[in-house]
């Protein structure tokens, strides 16, 4: 068997979702801009600093073996992914794929703005080299999860071939998030950490 036709397979039923696909997709521009304008209320300043602070010490400049960042890393955007993945079960859990959306995309245009303007130069250096890329990556993921879960919603039974299809679309697109995150850490080994973390 093409060992790349599950692959072709999940991100066609995704690209069949067109409509859905393109809404989410200006939805997540929104309230990307909407981070970048509001990042200064004080309901979510502190916020933003604080998660830009652990994301500077925890992943950019921490001694920690790059390879543990990058089993972290790839272990959450795995958790997203089933909940995203689980989400089209039922038509009532179709609410959480826009919800966790919602929240990266505000977030992500919250933190980019504070990287650039409190951080200086060498925050808008990390935001173009590793934040930016790396997250629009993986948000493209999570996407193409929330489409294949809008889709399965109005068909799903809770049959084995259905659940085994499910588990398959969400262990291609983890792996798509193994790939992203692997691509992270040879950035992070690269520009900000010592040939020695890797070991």
């Amino acid at each position: 068997m093409d060992f790349l036709s599950p692959v072709e397979n999940c991100l066609s039923r995704a690209l069949c979702k067109k409509k859905t696909l393109v809404a989410l997709g200006i939805f997540y521009l929104i309230m990307l801009i909407l981070g970048i304008c509001f990042f200064r209320t004080p309901a979510f300043y502190v916020y933003h600093i604080n998660a830009c602070d652990r994301y500077l010490t925890r992943v950019c400049y921490s001694d920690r073996n790059v390879f543990l960042i990058f089993l972290e890393r790839t272990a959450g955007c795995a958790v997203l992914v089933v909940l995203i993945s689980l989400a089209g079960v039922h038509f009532a859990g179709l609410i959480l794929p826009p919800v966790v959306l919602v929240y990266r995309a505000y977030t992500f245009g919250g933190c980019t703005a504070i990287l650039f303007s409190v951080y200086k130069f060498s925050g808008a250096m990390i935001a173009i080299v590793l934040y930016l890329p790396i997250r629009l990556l993986t948000d493209a993921v999570l996407l193409i999860a929330a489409a294949l879960s809008f889709a399965r919603a109005g068909c799903f039974c809770f049959t084995k071939r259905d659940f085994f299809a499910l588990a398959g679309d969400a262990l291609i697109l983890t792996l798509f998030c193994a790939i992203i995150c692997l691509l992270e850490m040879l950035l992070l080994l690269a520009l900000f950490h010592p040939i020695g973390s890797l070991i």
